[in-house]
């Protein structure tokens, strides 16, 4: 289900997904958005199946359902969203094509032991890779996918059994590693010279993680130097960690935050499903990130008697008229939507307002007796 969040975050607990996508047989584990195309979304479940939608359509344009014989553990995009790749529990780790879909790259018991891995593509094209080693202990590699016989690097950590979850950032090359049940958050600076995955150094609190989330970097306060937060989750309550990094200056720290992708796609979802690439937009935080208007996702059902003419043919005149009116009538919906979804959010914010006043009312006079 694809949820659409309202311009100023939620006042109310949202019901109805603004379109439901089926397709899988079993669970779905896993979804990723393509990072520079608009609408494409990347679904993976335990049916052992990759799909990838048009949510603007609804539709299903690419299934790769022949290419894991097990549980795919997770996937990720490339930077530019040509490539993805996966570790699943056969131990492998697969540099996948999904518009060819062939694979382009595979390596076979990337980590030996028998625990769950994860892969991951970074700016530069590599893949790195976290498992676990025959004797159970913890691993991190870096992979070039144009030669998987070797690793570039592996380094062994520590024999603890949660899974290593890995969050990166681009900009400034760093892979933040968080495992499922550890108190701890370690750090690793990935660079071009040996031994090329550099340990930087380790977050350590007296509460386990459950689970972490990942602020985007646009979200951060680069006022106050912040570089990464997280979203560590507790039995009953969700806890932001902040990683900042101490500068006496107040001016902005243009080392600390080079251009990074911002929100705006670099290409349509049809241009990207006909075999167009493109590197994400990238947007200065200079002055922090200032949002834009949201675009509200409409779900066009695709009508096969809509479809396009054919370059060479000459096009029918009498339906030029028809499809701008078409348009006129879409957009003066869409527009219609957007004013009676204000209205709504007004009305939820005053009536929060009131009640908020009479609960203050309700003080003062307790106070006042």
């Amino acid at each position: 289900m694809v949820w659409q969040i309202p311009e100023n975050g939620l006042t109310l607990s949202l019901t109805e997904p603004v379109v439901i996508l089926e397709g899988h047989s079993k669970r779905v584990g896993i979804v990723a958005w393509h990072p520079t195309a608009r609408n494409v979304l990347l679904s993976a479940g335990c049916d052992n199946a990759i799909i990838i939608w048009n949510v603007g359509t609804g539709e299903a344009l690419i299934n790769l359902d022949d290419m894991h014989s097990d549980m795919i553990y997770n996937v990720s995009w490339n930077r530019n969203g040509s490539l993805i790749c996966t570790a699943s529990k056969d131990k492998k780790v697969r540099v996948i094509d999904p518009r060819k879909q062939e694979i382009v790259a595979e390596k076979e018991k990337a980590h030996e032991g028998a625990r769950p891995m994860r892969a991951i593509f970074l700016a530069d094209g590599n893949v790195f890779t976290t498992g676990f080693s025959r004797m159970s202990e913890r691993q991190l590699a870096l992979w070039n996918p144009k030669n998987m016989q070797e690793p570039i690097a592996l380094h062994e950590m520590d024999t603890s059994n949660g899974v290593l979850l890995p969050f990166y950032d681009p900009d400034t090359s760093i892979i933040y590693l968080c495992g499922k049940g550890d108190s701890s958050i370690r750090y690793f600076e990935i660079t071009d010279e040996s031994p090329y995955v550099h340990y930087l150094n380790t977050f350590s609190s007296k509460e386990p993680q459950r689970g972490m989330g990942y602020m985007p970097k646009r979200g951060l306060d680069v006022n106050k130097c912040e570089i990464a937060r997280f979203f560590k989750l507790h039995e009953r309550k969700c806890e932001p960690i902040i990683m900042t990094v101490p500068r006496k200056s107040d001016l902005f720290q243009d080392d600390l935050y080079p251009d990074t992708a911002g929100p705006e796609a670099a290409l349509e979802a049809e241009e990207w499903f006909e075999g167009k690439n493109a590197d994400p937009i990238l947007i200065s935080l200079k002055h922090g990130y200032i949002p834009g208007k949201n675009r509200d996702l409409k779900v066009v059902k695709k009508n096969i008697l809509d479809s396009k003419p054919t370059a060479n043919k000459k096009c029918d005149l009498i339906s030029i008229p028809k499809k701008t009116t078409d348009t006129a009538s879409v957009q003066n919906e869409a527009k219609l939507d957007e004013i009676l979804k204000e209205i709504k959010s007004i009305k939820d914010t005053i009536c929060n307002q009131d009640e908020r006043i009479s609960k203050l009312e309700q003080q003062m006079a307790k106070i006042a007796a």
